[in-house]
């Protein structure tokens, strides 16, 4: 089938206007080189000159819009309850609805209104916290009745809708539209723009990007932004730089006009459990689907010669999901169809985009795989893009979203082809409930443990391409699951775990840990440098710390353990791998010599926790385990029965016990000596959900959920963990001075706990202060030990949260809805003196 786009969007056509952009000659140099001339790298260029920037360029390979922009939906609503997305999303919509008195050209932007629609028990649960969320921030947000959905949208079949979720400000804009305005307001501000410029490499010098090689020659310059879209993958590996994405077929369909159709009688309505959403499109209705079983396209690279590319629609598959749509809009089974299109789409394995500067070459950024959302994010996107690369500090946390939180692995063939099958269907709906996990693509990191814990029932959850068992349901027993909120199978099974640990002993597989082996003469000036804490110790010491940005922004936390004079090795979450490295490499001076070695996949991390752990290890071993001879935070090498490894005496549950780094070939047989030698203590396999629920209990934090660069160690309640007077400070040690000069911090993480054990927290609940709301949890479960849910929140209060205020206050946490009365404390819920650590 062939298609002219223009027939798709009429406004497609201005796609090839050059507005003086593609003509002359390129210059020799500019400060910031912006590649790719869709929504994404026009919004960025538009903000780099909005916010100061004087010598900007934009080089296009075709014509601006071509790949993914012109052919996108063009929806701008603020689905999802994240905070920053939350705000690019709203930005966005601002942004649009302004820039024609700007620039003159319209952006097509119109507030038709939102309509989620909940047409099951989970569904409902997950809108309504969505819904609790958005108002606690200022949103309007009204929940309606079935007769009121029908009242609002005749023509659409309501019998099945539970609750429709209604956002009147929100709705869609034309994405080619949006683009040409964003591009003639940078060219106003001075940005350059060169269409038929395809940018072919980069050109390095000692690891930084300094220009770019074109098919119409050599930009120098200082920083790059690639915002390539379908190519982003390709192009940043010309630098060496991993951005794991895949492009798949979209698909939506649009009619003939239809009776009664009209711009104001059907908004943009989103259907999640039927993976489909609608919205009027000239008179008739667009049906975009977003199917569970999608399909990759181009696997092995992006066509060279694609721009407005149209893909053949594969009629037979998308068949069952247009039965649906046809059923919730019976017009539809009589209405012309104008086509049925489909287009390529860019999409990461995890749903969040890849942004910010790559762990691999300095000053080379990114912004790809927006996942569908590039236009309605696209405009706060820009905004936060161009303001990191001035100042040269993200001003919104990026652990989800940093380039750097990605594998090598992610970006096989094989890996791209399998995940890429179901995220379209995860991006619309399964990503939705609290305990979704993709099913293809799966098994890839394995730890020596794998197979017993096959064996013992395990129900594994991926991170990193690590398989992890959550929990496990008993030998030869198939783990039950099923996505939503409902306490279930895991609820009972974590809980007896988690009680069977704080009991007895149990052991924990934490293989997915990250580690790094640092050495070298200037291994402890370097780290010392980069550590808040001081890792200036006698060896055999573990120092929990952070890592600062020049703000006091925490951008990593890990355990920095000294093994000789100059060796240590930094533990870190599976989250922030690739970003260890990168920081280390960043602070280190011109003279200082270390090296950074990956030695993650030398290690079979085992965590043995609970009060009868030292008993279980010393039966393993000669060496002595006693208090007095391995207190707490220090490391000693030892042997378990066949096994020399080194023993970290830390704990991330709050009970006596063990980090055992034990050499992947003796895994295996460690596990099943300690299995044996702990069977008369009631020692069982333990998931990571247990490990979970006894770390919020005790408060630990965790990286990317309850802290990240948004926090300093002071409002995180780290300060404890900072070296103020140590010699040659530290990384972010004045902002950190003047915070802590200037009183308690406005903004502060607080534990909570619900008064009642009827309610579960699972993160984004709002949190009341006296009845106003002042911030959100960040992470939650069911604290078996305490007897109720439990979380870490983030409140921001005028005059400063101080824990005499927290006792004078009245608390409550929004549960979809419904207000709970809540106990807030700084201090830890259960054992805040430490005496089970330390026995």
């Amino acid at each position: 089938m062939s298609l002219d786009f223009t027939a798709i969007n009429p406004a497609a056509a201005r796609a090839g206007e050059t507005t003086q952009a593609g003509s002359g000659d390129l210059p020799e140099r500019a400060q910031y080189v912006v590649v790719g001339g869709g929504m994404v790298g026009t919004s960025i260029a538009y903000h780099l000159a909005l916010l100061g920037a004087t010598d900007v360029v934009l080089l296009e390979r075709k014509q601006l819009t071509s790949g993914t922009t012109w052919h996108a939906a063009g929806e701008v609503v603020s689905g999802g309850a994240s905070e920053d997305a939350l705000w690019m999303a709203r930005y966005s919509a601002e942004l649009y609805a302004r820039l024609e008195e700007e620039t003159g050209v319209a952006t097509g932007f119109r507030r038709c209104g939102y309509l989620q629609l909940a047409t099951t028990a989970r569904a409902d649960e997950n809108l309504r916290r969505e819904t609790a969320y958005m108002r606690s921030v200022g949103m309007t947000k009204d929940v309606l009745s079935p007769r009121e959905v029908a009242d609002l949208v005749p023509l659409m079949r309501t019998d099945d809708v539970v609750h429709g979720f209604w956002t009147p400000d929100e709705g869609r804009a034309n994405p080619v539209d949006v683009t040409m305005s964003l591009a003639r307001g940078a060219r106003q501000r001075g940005v350059r723009i060169f269409q038929d410029t395809e940018v072919t490499d980069f050109v390095l010098d000692h690891g930084r990007v300094v220009g770019v090689r074109t098919d119409r020659g050599d930009v120098g310059c200082e920083k790059v932004v690639l915002a390539a879209g379908l190519w982003g993958r390709e192009l940043a590996a010309k630098a060496g730089v991993t951005v794991p994405l895949q492009a798949a077929e979209h698909y939506y369909l649009l009619t003939e006009p239809i009776p009664g159709v009209t711009p104001e009688s059907v908004p943009v309505i989103e259907d999640g459990e039927a993976y489909g959403y609608y919205r009027e499109e000239g008179g008739g209705l667009l049906v975009g689907m977003f199917e569970p079983v999608g399909k990759a396209w181009a696997l092995d690279g992006t066509p060279r010669d694609s721009a407005f590319a149209v893909l053949p629609p594969d009629w037979e598959r998308l068949a069952p999901f247009l039965e649906v749509a046809m059923r919730r809009f019976p017009a539809l089974e009589d209405a012309g169809i104008r086509t049925l299109f489909c287009g390529p789409e860019s999409f990461t394995d995890d749903l969040s985009p890849m942004l910010g500067e790559s762990p691999e070459v300095d000053n080379l950024y990114l912004a790809c795989g927006l996942n569908s959302i590039g236009i309605l994010s696209g405009g706060g996107l820009g905004h936060v893009m161009a303001q990191w690369m001035l100042e040269e500090h993200p001003p919104i946390d990026v652990t989800t979203v940093g380039v750097d939180r990605a594998h090598e692995f992610q970006a096989t063939r094989l890996f791209r082809r399998e995940r890429t099958v179901e995220r379209l269907g995860f991006l619309l709906n399964d990503l939705s409930w609290p305990n979704a996990q993709p099913r293809l693509g799966r098994h890839v990191r394995r730890s020596p443990y794998h197979a017993q814990h096959v064996a013992d029932g395990a129900h594994f959850v991926a991170t990193s391409g690590w398989e992890y068992p959550d929990y496990f349901a008993g030998p030869g027993v198939t783990p039950t699951v099923e996505w939503g909120y409902a306490r279930g199978e895991a609820f009972e099974r974590t809980r007896e775990e988690h009680l069977r640990a704080r009991d007895s002993v149990a052991i924990f597989d934490m293989s997915l840990m990250s580690h790094h082996l640092v050495q070298g003469p200037d291994a402890c000036a370097v780290l010392n440098r980069v550590c808040a804490n001081d890792v200036d110790t006698a060896p055999g010491r573990v120092v929990y710390t952070q890592w600062l940005d020049d703000r006091g922004g925490i951008i990593a936390d890990v355990t920095v353990t000294r093994m000789a004079d100059d060796a240590y090795v930094v533990v870190s979450g599976d989250n922030i791998h690739r970003r260890v490295p990168a920081w280390i490499r960043r602070q280190t001076r011109a003279g200082e010599f270390l090296t950074v070695t990956d030695v993650t996949s030398g290690h079979a991390m085992l965590s043995v926790q609970g009060p009868r752990s030292r008993e279980l290890l010393q039966r393993l071993s000669p060496d002595d385990w006693s208090d007095a001879a391995f207190p707490y935070l220090t490391a000693r090498k030892v042997e378990l029965g066949y096994t020399p490894l080194w023993a970290l005496r830390v704990t991330y549950v709050g009970e006596l016990g063990w980090d055992l780094l034990v050499p992947t070939e003796f895994g295996a047989t460690l596990y099943e000596q300690l299995r044996e030698a702990g069977e008369d203590l009631g020692l069982l396999p333990t998931g990571l959900g247990a490990l979970e629920t006894m770390r919020l209990e005790k408060a630990f934090r965790d990286m990317g959920h309850d802290i990240d660069s948004g926090d300093t160690p002071l409002e995180a309640g780290l300060g404890f963990a900072v070296a103020w007077d140590k010699p040659g400070g530290f990384v972010g040690r004045d902002a950190l001075l003047a915070q802590r000069e200037a009183g308690p911090p406005s903004a502060r993480l607080v534990n909570v706990l619900l008064d009642s054990p009827d309610h579960d927290l699972v993160g984004d609940e709002p949190v009341y202060w006296d009845d106003q709301p002042v911030g959100h949890v960040r992470s939650g479960g069911f604290g078996h030990s305490l007897g109720a849910a439990c979380g870490i929140a983030g409140l921001t209060r005028e005059g400063g949260v101080t824990a005499g205020g927290l006792a004078a206050g009245s608390f409550e946490v929004d549960v979809a809805g419904t207000r709970v009365p809540a106990r807030v404390s700084l201090r830890p819920f259960f054992d805040p003196d430490r005496s089970r650590i330390l026995s």
